[in-house]
């Protein structure tokens, strides 16, 4: 994929961003980032807000049309499928991981989770270092396919060792690269390389 359409399959994934973190997501010199976003949004394919950029719906179609050609070869490799479908397994239990996080058990009834209670927060924690310890053989087996999702492991393991060390916003706050962040953005990306969609 041009670099120019990775910046925007960057923004894509990330759905309103700064050119930092285009340039994290992508793995791109933040420099070049910078002279695509700006040549983007002065041709109108790219819209700013501020600091941060969105994709302009003509951009969007326009992406979508360029993945049949740039993941051609990743959407016949059966390695790589074989891969993306480990990762889809173990992503229902990531699910059910994040939905113990955000809620609890009392009296029956499932309520909000206000973290009150560190033995239940501790506890989840250790299932989300399970998930990841079954993940990242998956991950090694996608960036051998193709490099730049290694970026994700990194992101996942940095926010899973933040949690661990007791900075919970870690887990699943979506204002960082939380851990449940960088997973819904690695899925989003593998959605778009295979070009399934999203079951909830």
């Amino acid at each position: 994929m041009q670099a120019k359409h990775l910046v925007l399959h960057g923004i894509a994934i990330k759905k309103h961003a700064t050119v930092d973190e285009v340039a994290g997501i992508t793995g791109l010199d933040r420099d070049a980032v910078q002279q695509i976003v700006d040549d983007a949004v002065a041709a109108g394919r790219v819209q700013q807000a501020g600091d941060k950029v969105m994709l302009a719906p003509a951009a969007q179609m326009a992406l979508t049309g360029e993945y049949r050609k740039a993941f051609s070869g990743l959407r016949e490799d059966d390695g790589f499928l074989a891969a993306y479908q480990d990762f889809e397994k173990i992503n229902v239990d990531l699910k059910q991981v994040i939905t113990e996080w955000q809620t609890m058990t009392v009296g029956g009834e499932q309520v909000p989770n206000d973290h009150s209670d560190s033995e239940y927060d501790d506890a989840v924690i250790d299932k989300l270092g399970d998930v990841h310890e079954r993940v990242e053989g998956v991950l090694d087996r996608l960036a051998a396919k193709l490099p730049r999702l290694s970026i994700y492991k990194n992101k996942l393991l940095t926010a899973l060792e933040k949690a661990e060390d007791g900075d919970t916003a870690w887990v699943s706050d979506a204002r960082t690269e939380s851990y449940h962040t960088v997973w819904f953005e690695l899925h989003e990306d593998l959605l778009r390389i295979t070009g399934n969609k999203r079951s909830e």
